[in-house]
């Protein structure tokens, strides 16, 4: 079964434009000596259940981009421009590979954050193998602090969590019902939160939990910055 991977870098990084000039995609921050980017691509690259990766970009950042087409990375097969929403994105890099999946050529599709850029060999192989068997599969964690229910201004409930769960990226689920869900979501005008729902809505896939990565974070505020820096010094991508 061929894997294909839609790499989403069209994030404008708001929540870090106050360090410095970081006007910038906060994917292009340097961490251990190299754009964050980099890291999520070679971490693709490198795994050997990815055969093909697509990567999802803002039009503005088509100069930072142009490095990668003079220069490709391992597998990168297309650098298509996303849309103003995150599911929107999705589909734009799915609309890249419509044609291969429509054909059966592609059998399982990725879908990864690049602003997660320390996802582990171990942790790819859990989702695409349980993806691969079930049909869709999704990384998740437990909540490791209290959640509490506010029902008036003077009064708070705590909330059992033993079944909630934080979720993550890569999620994976096969190609051609994944591709069918985002054409029936497009016709309905439904956008969602990400591709787990979509796919729950729109498709009769099965999708399972796998266990999650606390190292596979996401760079999206200052301290994560300093915690990806963290990761970087010691990161061998391994376990």
């Amino acid at each position: 079964m061929r894997v294909a991977a839609i790499l989403l870098a069209g994030g404008s990084g708001t929540r870090l434009r106050h360090i410095g000039n970081h006007s910038e995609n906060k994917l292009y921050l340097m961490v251990g000596g190299r754009p964050l980017l980099d890291w999520s691509l070679d971490r693709l690259g490198c795994s050997p259940l990815v055969d093909d990766i697509v990567l999802v970009i803002r039009a503005a950042d088509a100069i930072q981009v142009s490095r990668l087409e003079t220069s490709p990375p391992a597998k990168l097969r297309a650098i298509v421009e996303g849309g103003a929403t995150r599911h929107a994105s999705e589909h734009a890099g799915l609309d890249a590979i419509a044609d291969a999946i429509d054909r059966g050529e592609i059998g399982l599709v990725l879908i990864h954050d690049a602003a997660r850029p320390f996802v582990s060999n171990s942790l790819l192989t859990r989702v695409i193998e349980t993806a691969q068997r079930a049909g869709g599969a999704v990384p998740s964690l437990p909540l490791e602090t209290p959640v509490f229910r506010s029902l008036s201004p003077q009064r708070l409930e705590q909330v059992a969590v033993d079944d909630i769960r934080r979720v993550q990226t890569p999620q994976a689920f096969w190609a051609h019902e994944l591709l069918a869900a985002y054409r029936t979501a497009a016709a309905d005008g439904f956008a969602g939160v990400d591709t787990a729902e979509s796919v729950q809505r729109y498709s009769a896939l099965e999708v399972r939990t796998v266990d999650g990565d606390p190292r596979n974070i996401k760079v999206t505020f200052v301290e994560d910055l300093f915690a990806a820096e963290e990761l970087a010094a010691t990161w061998t991508g391994e376990d």
